[in-house]
Order: C-alpha cells, then sequence, then structure tokens
C-alpha cells in the first residue's frame, strides 16, 4: 500500500519547477522595491525632529542658549521659512528622479537588470548612510543634505523600471491586475518599515534613522547580485504569452506554468484578437513607446496621482505632528495608517480591473471618490483618534489605489501592448515613460505643499483634491472607450471567460 505524502510535500508538489520560479522571482522583486521605498520614507519622519517647537523640550542644564525659540533646532532649518527648506529639500529629490526616470527606462532595457538594480540599490544605499551622516559629522550646510538628495534621487530610478520589465518578462496577462496589486504592496509596506525604523532614532539620534535604511537597500542590492533571474529563459523556464486566442490561459492557477500558444486577449482595450508575432530583439525607441495607444494618457493621470501621493508621503507626518500636535514618532507612526490603506485600495484595484475589464474606469472611480475624502479629511479627520484612523485608511485606499494599478499592471499592459507586435523590450522603457512623468507631480506636491502649508493647511488640500480632479479628466477619453466595449460586449459574462 502506497503512503499519502506529508501535507507540506503535496503543498511543495502542487506548483511546477516555472512556478516556483515565478514566485521566488516575485518575491525577490517585493523585496528590492521595499528596500527603495524603505529608504526614502526617512526624511518624512525626521523633518519634525529637524524643526520643534522648543518651548515643549526640557532645555539641558550645561546648555548656553542664545534663542529660547530655536534653540532645539537643526540649523538651517531652524529659520521661520523652514517649511519652504522643506520643501526644496524634497525637490531635491523628486526633480532627480523624474528627470533620471526618463533615462534610466532606456538604460534598462539595453543592460542586464542584475547589474543595473544591484548598483542601484547599492549607491542608494550608500546617499542614505551619507545624509545621515551630517548628524554626526555635524554639518548644517542646505547645499550638503540637497546635493545628497539629487544623487540619491538619481540613483533610486534604477530600480522602478528593472523590476517592473522583470516581473513583466515571468508573468502574462492574466490575473495581472490582481498579481501586481498585491505584488505593488511593496511600495506601502516599505513606507511602514521606513516609518517604524526611522521613528525608532528619531528622537534620540536621527542620524541613525537614515543609516539602517541605507545598510538595508545595500544589503538587498547584494542579493540581487546573487540571485535575481532576469527571464525565464535564462533557467530554460517557459515564457509568458502576453498575447493569443485560447482562453485557458485566463483561468490557469496564479504561479502556474503553462506551454499553450494559442489564448485568448484580453478584453480590457480590444475585442479583436491578435496574432503572435517573432519577438523583436531591438529595443523599442522613445517616439515608440509615446506612440503606443494609452501612455499619454495615462502618464498625464499619473503626474497627479503621484502629486497627491507624495504630497502626503513627504508631508503627512509633519502635518498630524502640526495639528493633532503628536509627537515625531507618534506623527511617523499614525502616518502609517495612510499606507496601510493604499496596501487594500491598491489590491481592489487590481481585483475589480481584471473583472471588469477597465483598468482607467476603475482608477476614475476611486480618484472621483477620494477628492471628497480628502475634503472631509481635512476637516474632521482629527476630532477623534478613530475617525483619524478611518479617514487616514479610506483615504490611503482611494489615492493609493489608482497610483499603484497605473504603476503596475497598466504600465505592462501597455509594455506588452499588441501594436508592438511580439516586441518584448518595451516594457522597461514604457514603464520609465509613465512613471517619470508621474514623478514630475511627485516633484511638485511636495514643492506646492512647502509653499503653500504657511497659508494654512486648507489650502494644501484645496491643491489636492484640484489634483484628483485633474487625473480624472485626463481618463476621459479612455473612460469612455471603455464603456462603448461594454456595451458592444452586453451579453458576455465579465471577467476572465468569454461564452
Amino acid at each position: 500500500m502506497k503512503r499519502s505524502l506529508a501535507p507540506g510535500i503535496r503543498l511543495i508538489t502542487t506548483f511546477s519547477r516555472d512556478g516556483w520560479y515565478r514566485g521566488f522571482i516575485l518575491f525577490l522583486t517585493f523585496l528590492f522595491y521595499t528596500a527603495y521605498h524603505l529608504s526614502r520614507k526617512p526624511i518624512s519622519i525626521v523633518k519634525s525632529q529637524l524643526h520643534r517647537n522648543c518651548s515643549t523640550v526640557i532645555k539641558p542644564a550645561d546648555l548656553n542658549i542664545t534663542d529660547n525659540d530655536t534653540w532645539c533646532d537643526w540649523a538651517p532649518f531652524d529659520q521661520n521659512n523652514y517649511q519652504t527648506l522643506f520643501g526644496y529639500l524634497d525637490n531635491s529629490f523628486l526633480v532627480a528622479y523624474a528627470i533620471g526616470m526618463f533615462i534610466s527606462g532606456i538604460f534598462g532595457e539595453r543592460l542586464p537588470l542584475r547589474y543595473y538594480l544591484s548598483f542601484g540599490m547599492l549607491m542608494s544605499g550608500l546617499f542614505t548612510c551619507l545624509f545621515g551622516l551630517g548628524f554626526y559629522l555635524n554639518i548644517h550646510s542646505l547645499g550638503y543634505y540637497a546635493i545628497i538628495q539629487v544623487m540619491n534621487g538619481l540613483m533610486q530610478t534604477t530600480g522602478w523600471p528593472s523590476v517592473v520589465a522583470c516581473v513583466g518578462n515571468w508573468f502574462g496577462k492574466g490575473k495581472r491586475g490582481f498579481i501586481m496589486g498585491v505584488w505593488n504592496s511593496h511600495t506601502s509596506v516599505g513606507n511602514i518599515l521606513g516609518s517604524l525604523i526611522a521613528g525608532v532614532y528619531v528622537s534620540s539620534a536621527w542620524g541613525m534613522s537614515f543609516i539602517v535604511p541605507g545598510l538595508i537597500i545595500a544589503s538587498a542590492g547584494i542579493l540581487c547580485f546573487f540571485f535575481l533571474v532576469e527571464k525565464p529563459e535564462d533557467v530554460d523556464c517557459t515564457p509568458p504569452q502576453h498575447h493569443g486566442n485560447q482562453e485557458s490561459s485566463e483561468t490557469e492557477p496564479l504561479l502556474q506554468n503553462s506551454s499553450h500558444t494559442d489564448r485568448t486577449v484580453n478584453g480590457a482595450i480590444t475585442t479583436e484578437s491578435v496574432e503572435v508575432i517573432e519577438e523583436h530583439t531591438e529595443a523599442i525607441s522613445f517616439c515608440g513607446a509615446l506612440c503606443i495607444p494609452g501612455v499619454v494618457e495615462f502618464s498625464l493621470c499619473l503626474l497627479f496621482a503621484k502629486l497627491v501621493s507624495y504630497t502626503f508621503l513627504y508631508w503627512l507626518p509633519l502635518y498630524i505632528s502640526n495639528v493633532a500636535h503628536f509627537k515625531a514618532k507618534e506623527a511617523g507612526d499614525m502616518s502609517t495608517l495612510f499606507d496601510v490603506g493604499g496596501i487594500v485600495g491598491g489590491i481592489m484595484a487590481g481585483l475589480v480591473s481584471d473583472y471588469t475589464g477597465g483598468r482607467a474606469t476603475t482608477c476614475c472611480v476611486m480618484l472621483l471618490g477620494a477628492a471628497p475624502m480628502l475634503f472631509l479629511y481635512n476637516y474632521i479627520g482629527q476630532r477623534s483618534l478613530g475617525t483619524t484612523i478611518g479617514m487616514l485608511l479610506l483615504c490611503g485606499g482611494l489615492v493609493n489605489g489608482p497610483y499603484a494599478l497605473i504603476t503596475t499592471a497598466v504600465s505592462a499592459d501597455l509594455g506588452t501592448h499588441e501594436s508592438l507586435r511580439g516586441n518584448s523590450r518595451a516594457l522597461s522603457t514604457v514603464t520609465a515613460i509613465i512613471d517619470g512623468t508621474g514623478s514630475i507631480g511627485a516633484a511638485l506636491g511636495p514643492l506646492l505643499a512647502g509653499i503653500i502649508s504657511p497659508t494654512g493647511w486648507n489650502n494644501v488640500f484645496y491643491m489636492l483634491i484640484s489634483a484628483d480632479i485633474l487625473a480624472c479628466l485626463f481618463l476621459s477619453r479612455l473612460v469612455y472607450k471603455e464603456a462603448q466595449g461594454w456595451c458592444r460586449r452586453a451579453p458576455r459574462v465579465r471577467g476572465f471567460k468569454e461564452i
């Protein structure tokens, strides 16, 4: 009589060799981009420590104080225009990131991703640590911190196009919204971990709030060098089919390998079946990527969606500290709830867009819902602890959901669009264009917040609400096209299978 296998072994044998590799790559890239975001977050936590309300701080007995109002602040952020200076510091990183992103995608298509990612993470770790060393070396030059931010911004551009291209190489279009919605939670997980790690050191030695994340991302770079597999063909796995004409491809298990060559076209944008053409080896040009249908609209939408998201990323802890009068660590911990909501929002956006086939419509509905929620959070969000928690979770989901969907599933869809006729070397460039355009908004948001916040936080929220509405307008043509497609396919059961 044959003995039954242990439950753990049965689970292991459920997945094919290809499935295990895909799961491993998904985990590695998740880990890598978590480290990228983890190293970006400390600056937002440390801000409230660099400029404090010194009247509430106990003065050391042996300290010769010359200014009772600013004795506990870190120069040059001890001035009345400290919010503007913080805006300049944020913008040094974000402008460099936005400019570098357009160039990074081009390099990402032409260089081995393993080397490119490893180099980027090691250098990001170096510059993050150098920022923290300013505390121990007693550096008070705004120029020093601005230059570090510029260099770190350039190095951070190596991350996103590379990890999206790598995941796109391993996963086909089936359930892409759900897979990438779960995978994209690395952004929020990184923000949460970055906040918690920075919060541990912020009140005692804020330099360690940067040095520890810097060492973590540098360690991730070493891990990448030794273990990343760029393409399935490199380890004799079967590459995914992004287009084809057999329905089973859209219903197979999440990590299960498939060797079918005939697939069904996902009806998200078009109902026409396409023919799989042999792969081109020449990387797509920048202008060629811009001509892919939908790239320009989603890029401009992301510009305003990311403006809102990054304003929260960089200014939410300071807002909570100023309005709710929390201490630096407490404000940083509370701000993580926004990212927890972002995890749920990203997954829900992916699931809904997979089921309906409407990426643009899903984004538009969430953005329209975010606008009134931002208004309510500003006016009633600080009335009680329960209200604060609920509003932060809700706003995080509605703000980060569309941002997550566009930067992952939409970018991968457009990077493997049927108009490319089999050219697989467009993912990194398309991703860089979309995220690079979004990064312009990411640079503008914190800068505008720094300029507007001295006039009152209400005006900052009006700016964010306006940005959400503008993001919706740029998707209006694509939403109309998706609605037309649903009307033509009214008798069909929506989902992954067609009748």
